[in-house]
């Protein structure tokens, strides 16, 4: 019988396309024979198919004692291929793996090299704790083995056993640290010996701070561009600990980066500079300055080359860690950082788009925003078909270059023109758009009417979130991307311009009512009225109602949003702001009450009433409340009305007082301005309440009630169709300009320089804005008006012949005007005001947040500012790592000393040396004070016969005089001076003493003043 060979599987495979399936399954039952012979040959070629077929996902563990059979065979091919065998179906739990110990252990103490390799480069994929300890004593004596090769293979073996039996680094790290200071070792050797030691670093850096003379001579001399990135990383961990080593480090790693063609040691240099803290910890602040403008000049270039992502991606990661303390210097890079913003590649836009917030100021923010709004305004959502789209599952087939797949892929990527950007990404845009304008308290924003304008754009821009994803959300407890509404955030920015810029107060409000206003018209906007950001401009409209432009129209548009089917949020506040607006528009006690009034106002309350009685029953409380209140106070108003006589020829009659006064008195009061985040975290809590405690003990019993209530719509009757029906419109109505349905698409901006407003505002918004700067230019007499009709070569003075003259231009009919120059303008009169071009820029004050005047804790912490790139630092999770080991337990293992050491050695040591310090000290003072008693006793035993003088570099203290052997002794006191008493038993003469008053008191002067005063010295 002729058995097939791997090829001749590999070879089959190709020659039944479309019948894999059934192949494979005939070729496991041939290998299932065949395993299970006694021919060696056979089975090792079995085995070799298995292997093969286990890539494509098909299980041999059933064949794990043939395996071992395998590895047990005296061939090497053979044992090579059980080898093999062992490393694809071995597992932790794998049965067999007892029965292979002996086996590992025979084939580590083998002479030959081949045979001793297969064992070590196998052990890291199948090691235990209890195969480690078994096989730990035969292969350390492999480091001192004569070849380089089983050298390095123990080497990183031994590093995996460390992962799994921490006990392994104990009798293995004397041995790898004595590899690594021999300088006569291989390079490969030494390599994996700084491979190990980098993996171990970062777990416990102090136990490696004495390495770092070896380590620094390595990082020089050496020429190996792996190892050298490795041992940058490493000393990135290490200069935290010893500081002293950012200067040692500065000129190895300056040259490398001038001079290494590696684009991947040179990103390693540069961030080996960063995360090692050398950019600030430089004490010369030159050579700081000279490093990172080196490191971003490099940075530069690597995002300038041309068709490597990659090489863009880890340069913005850079740029955005150097942009935390060099922000100047990245900011001079602008135009190739913002070149990444209109990316393929939707990381490398993230990434550029993080690093644009921590770069811009108040001289770029216009056109930073003017590129990423152009950016959203020419992108497209994605489609339902492209939502659900599905990429076919991968089928085990051996030809992978089939030209249909490339001709699918070019198809589907060339569907559509205009740039999909995912909702997502477009949030985040949005988000930072938003960050930069505001941040800083405003600070970097120079044109508020341009602010509010960019805000107007945004939320038609802003993407739909999913109805179907909002409801899902609490279910899953996860926040998907498409049902963050993020117009929201966008009217809550709107509204704080309103409340903390009260010079542009006005325009916020009318922005907020254009906003209600066309969404109420516009049949073809995707805002409802459960949109955020609907909640925010209702608000705006009611708390400053007598700004808005038309009030009668954002009336009827809040209560076309205000019926039972909008969101409990949102009608809150649509019932808040109806009273507020009703009362501008009725409660004008200036105007006559004419019949035509009363009957206005009737009409317009009756409106009102007619949309909250409806309310008055909705489940949520909230609503329910204010509903009733305003619903009744309006019925009392609609009766006043009612009762109030109007006007007439003979007599004058005034509104109802509860329409003039009482409704707007209600809502006029005390300014509400922007609160500080943390100031509700300092008022105190009221002694005596109990927020748990129920307001009615029946409240579950109603709620219920109320849940299992149907409330189903009223009927629509006359009234209804005709105040809140909207009569279908004649036609298509748009905002998009009929020409650019055309199929003319508009000429794409190459640079973020260049473009005006109109490239990323909408027609509506660049027609306002023109006309009001036409407007606050139209007395300036060195501004040229725009005309409709107006060609690239025409002049004004050319309009003004053409349109007075005619196509024919008679030179005679040319006005001439007469100067005379001898009048001259009165001294009285002042000078005509010369007008300049450009818009006037008004003082803008920006209120600052309110906080309690006793409060100290309650400034916010800006931790989603432009200046915290990295966000809140994440806390590591713990898990497996790539290698699929819980290595968590390696960083409390310490090199030396005890297994008892904790993970705080370093600190301890610390401690203990400041202990020891101390304890020396203490000492010393002891020791001084027991030296001072013993010399104050030797000066009390010395009077008897010897004179105890003290030396002293300024004798101008108390003389003694010695007549006739006697020795006299003057003892004065601190503060007063007084002549010594001495004992005359034995004197002959006078003796005179002269005390001298000490200009400056001794520090040792102290032992003379112990004495006491008593003591008169007599000779022997």
């Amino acid at each position: 019988m002729f058995e097939k060979s791997l090829y001749d599987l590999i070879r089959g495979l190709r020659n039944h396309k479309g019948n894999e399936k059934e192949y494979i399954q005939n070729s496991l039952k041939e290998c299932r024979a065949e395993i299970r012979g006694q021919d060696m040959d056979l089975k090792a070629t079995a085995l070799l198919k298995l292997v093969y077929l286990e890539m494509f996902g098909h299980d041999m563990s059933w064949a794990s004692f043939h395996v071992l059979e395998v590895m047990s065979s005296a061939k090497y091919l053979q044992k090579r291929v059980g080898y093999l065998g062992a490393v694809q179906s071995f597992r932790q739990d794998t049965e067999v793996l007892m029965l292979a110990t002996n086996l590992l252990k025979k084939d580590l103490t083998s002479t030959s090299i081949t045979t001793m390799s297969l064992p070590i480069i196998t052990l890291p994929h199948v090691i235990t704790p209890s195969l480690a300890l078994s096989v730990l004593s035969d292969l350390l004596p492999r480091l001192t083995h004569s070849s380089p090769a089983i050298r390095k293979k123990t080497i990183v073996t031994l590093y995996r056993l460390a992962l799994v039996y921490p006990e392994t680094l104990r009798p293995a790290w004397p041995k790898i640290k004595e590899r690594l200071m021999d300088e006569g070792e291989d390079p490969s050797v030494t390599a994996a010996i700084v491979n190990v030691v980098c993996e171990l670093g970062w777990r416990r850096p102090q136990d490696f701070l004495p390495l770092a003379p070896r380590l620094f001579e390595l990082l020089v001399d050496s020429g190996n561009n792996w190892m050298a990135i490795k041992l940058i990383k490493l000393f990135a961990t290490l200069t935290p600990l010893e500081p002293r080593l950012v200067r040692k480090l500065l000129p190895p790693l300056t040259n490398i980066i001038k001079t290494t063609p590696a684009m991947s040691l040179l990103y390693e240099c540069i961030n080996g500079i960063i995360q090692g803290g050398i950019l600030d910890g430089t004490d010369d602040s030159v050579g700081g300055e000279e490093i990172a403008t080196l490191c971003v000049s490099k940075l530069r270039g690597m995002i300038m080359v041309e068709g490597d992502a990659n090489l863009k991606y880890v340069a913005l990661l850079a740029f955005n860690k150097i942009v935390l303390t060099h922000a100047y210097l990245v900011a001079q890079q602008e135009d190739v950082i913002m070149e990444c913003i209109d990316s393929p590649d939707i990381s490398i836009r993230l990434r550029a788009l993080d690093l644009v917030v921590g770069m811009v100021n108040s001289d770029n923010l216009m056109s930073i925003v003017g590129r990423l709004m152009r950016q959203l305004k020419n992108s497209r959502s994605a489609t339902a078909e492209e939502l659900n789209h599905r990429p076919a599952p991968i089928e085990p087939a051996a030809d992978s270059d089939d030209e249909s797949l490339e001709v699918a892929i070019k198809t589907f990527n060339e569907a559509s023109e205009a740039p999909l950007l995912p909702d997502d990404y477009k949030i985040d845009v949005i988000n930072k758009i938003l960050d930069m304008c505001s941040s800083n308290n405003y600070g970097n924003l120079v044109d508020f009417d341009w602010y509010i304008d960019i805000l107007i754009q945004l939320v038609r821009s802003a993407p739909i979130p999913n109805s179907s994803s909002l409801s899902d959300e609490p279910s899953t407890g996860r926040k998907d991307p498409s049902s963050i509404d993020v117009s929201e955030r966008i009217g809550d920015e709107l509204r704080l311009v309103a409340v903390k810029v009260k010079a542009l107060r006005s325009q916020a409000t009318r922005a907020a009512e254009s906003i209600l206003i066309s969404t109420y018209n516009d049949t073809s906007s995707q805002l409802t009225s459960g949109s955020g950001v609907l909640r925010a401009v209702a608000w705006m409209v009611g708390e400053y109602a007598s700004c808005l432009a038309s009030p009668d129209g954002t009336l009827t548009a809040l209560l076309q949003f205000t019926k039972a089917t909008t969101s409990a949020e949102g009608l809150i506040i649509y019932l808040q702001a109806l009273p507020k607006i009703l009362a501008l528009i009725v409660g004008d006690d200036q105007m006559a009450w004419t019949p035509e009034r009363k009957t206005m106002t009737s009409l317009l309350m009756a409106r009102i009433i007619h949309a909250l009685e409806p309310l008055a029953v909705h489940p949520d409380l909230e609503v329910q409340e204010r509903a009733v209140e305003f619903s009744e106070l309006l019925k009392l108003a609609a009766e006043a009305v009612k009762g109030q006589e109007t006007s007439t020829d003979g007599t004058q009659q005034d509104a109802p007082l509860l329409l003039t006064q009482a409704i707007p008195l209600l809502f006029a009061g005390q300014e509400l301005n922007s609160v500080a985040v943390g100031a509700q975290k300092n008022v105190p809590i009221p002694q005596g309440l109990d927020l748990d405690q129920p307001i009615n003990a029946n409240l579950n019993n109603l709620l219920r009630a109320v849940e299992s209530a149907s409330f189903d719509e009223p009927e629509q009757d006359e009234f209804e169709v005709y105040y809140h029906q909207q009569q279908p419109p004649i036609a298509i109505s748009s905002n998009e300009p009929a020409v650019n349905r055309l199929g003319v698409r508009e000429e794409q901006v190459h640079s973020y320089q260049q473009g005006s407003e109109e490239s990323y505002l909408d027609p509506d918004i660049v027609a306002r804005r023109r006309a009001e700067r036409i407007e606050r230019n139209k007395d300036d007499p060195f501004y040229i008006a725009p005309t409709e009709d107006r060609s690239g070569r025409s002049t004004p003075l050319h309009n003004i012949l053409q349109s007075n003259n005619g196509p024919d231009l008679d030179i005679d009919s040319i006005p001439i005007m007469q100067l005379d120059l001898g009048k001259t303008i009165p001294s009285g009169q002042p000078s005509p005001k010369r007008f300049s071009g450009q818009k006037s820029l008004q003082r803008i004050q920006v209120a600052a947040d309110e906080t309690l005047a006793t409060s100290g804790t309650s400034t916010p912490r800006h931790d989603d500012s432009e200046n915290s790139l990295d966000g809140p630092q994440r806390p590591k999770v713990k898990g497996k790592s790539l290698l699929q080991v819980d290595s968590s337990h390696i960083g409390a293992f310490s090199l030396e000393g005890d297994s008892s050491s904790g993970p705080l050695d370093y600190e301890r040591q610390e401690r203990e040396e400041a202990e020891m310090k101390k304890a020396m000290q203490e000492v010393e003072r002891l020791r001084l004070e027991m030296q001072r008693a013993n010399e104050r006793i030797q000066a009390a035993q010395g009077v008897e016969g010897t004179v105890v003088r003290k030396k002293k570099k300024k004798p101008r203290t108390a003389e003694a005089e010695i007549e006739g052997g006697e020795a006299v002794t003057v003892v004065k006191k601190k503060k007063k001076a007084k002549p010594a008493v001495m004992d005359d038993g034995s004197a002959e003469g006078p003796t005179t003493t002269e005390v001298v008053k000490p200009k400056k008191k001794k520090k040792k002067s102290k032992i003379d003043e112990d004495v006491p005063q008593d003591i008169v010295a007599s000779g022997a």
